[in-house]
């Protein structure tokens, strides 16, 4: 069932949809529900929506919670927002880029407890924002985010498959992701030029405790950089390492001299961190 509603004020108010800020709205009133379940909202819950848009989305996830403070950067959408949300009294549109907020700010805004975030992202802005929170002191307790299709095949690979990525373990490093659905780009307005999908993302806080969450990071990143070449040279060329005590860590953990970082678990990322430490002698 489509939201004629929003769609014809749209029309009305003469809005025209920002292609530089990635504007694709939602009328599909079955789908709004169903992104809204998937995020697991319950009644006494604080959510963050980014990207208010028409305020569609906004409207079925104030349905299901206590509070929602819904952020957008168009505020050309002010008047259309002032109408499709009106007598919905526990909404609040702040008109600011969460990007470019501290933590302090958005805390000032929305206070310093738990809140769940659903998002139907711009995908131009996809990685920044899901990392924005994940990694920051934010008690955020999980992300649900509509996302191109693509990026959340990424964001929930397995190791040794095609679409496995240092996006995979930089998300898995903070918490577990899970593709809830896919979505067809034939329920946007207008349509974009690929399908996109819905991630949750659950939050664990102290995943990697006592570990070296920045050297894990490094190791990810060093080796996805060069994806056809070995985790032994990545990590000679990451890290200023001789090829000889690089191949030496990595056998000393357990794989193959010429494995392949693509091919490593989290958990194998950690492990190879611990090693490194000790030789290191930090």
């Amino acid at each position: 069932m489509e939201n004629r509603n929003t769609a014809d004020l749209l029309k009305a108010l003469g809005f025209r949809f920002n292609k530089a800020l990635g504007q694709n709205f939602i009328f599909d009133t079955n789908l709004l529900d169903a992104v809204v379940a998937d995020s697991g909202v319950s009644a006494d819950d604080t959510v963050v929506e980014i990207g208010t848009g028409a305020g569609t989305l906004t409207a079925r996830i104030a349905d299901k919670c206590r509070k929602v403070f819904s952020f957008e950067v168009d505020e050309k959408l002010k008047p259309v927002l002032s109408l499709s949300l009106q007598g919905i009294d526990n909404v609040e549109v702040v008109f600011r880029d969460v990007l470019k907020m501290s933590d302090d700010a958005f805390r000032a805004l929305v206070g310093d407890g738990k809140f769940k975030v659903i998002a139907n992202l711009p995908y131009y802005v996809t990685t920044p924002l899901i990392m924005r929170f994940i990694e920051s002191g934010l008690d955020v307790e999980s992300l649900t985010v509509m996302v191109q299709k693509e990026v959340a095949d990424r964001i929930c690979a397995a190791p040794a498959t095609e679409d496995y990525s240092a996006l995979t373990l930089a998300v898995e490093v903070f918490g577990t992701a899970t593709l809830t659905r896919k979505v067809s780009r034939t329920v946007f307005r207008p349509s974009p030029n690929v399908d996109s999908a819905v991630v949750r993302i659950e939050r664990e806080r102290n995943k990697l405790q006592a570990k070296d969450i920045r050297l894990v990071k490094r190791l990810i990143r060093a080796a996805f950089a060069m994806r056809r070449k070995t985790l032994a040279n990545n990590l000679q060329s990451a890290f200023g390492m001789p090829k000889d005590e690089a191949t030496a860590l990595i056998c000393e953990a357990g794989f193959a001299p010429t494995v392949r970082g693509e091919v490593l678990s989290l958990d194998d990322f950690v492990k190879l961190s611990v090693l490194m430490k000790q030789k290191r002698g930090d």
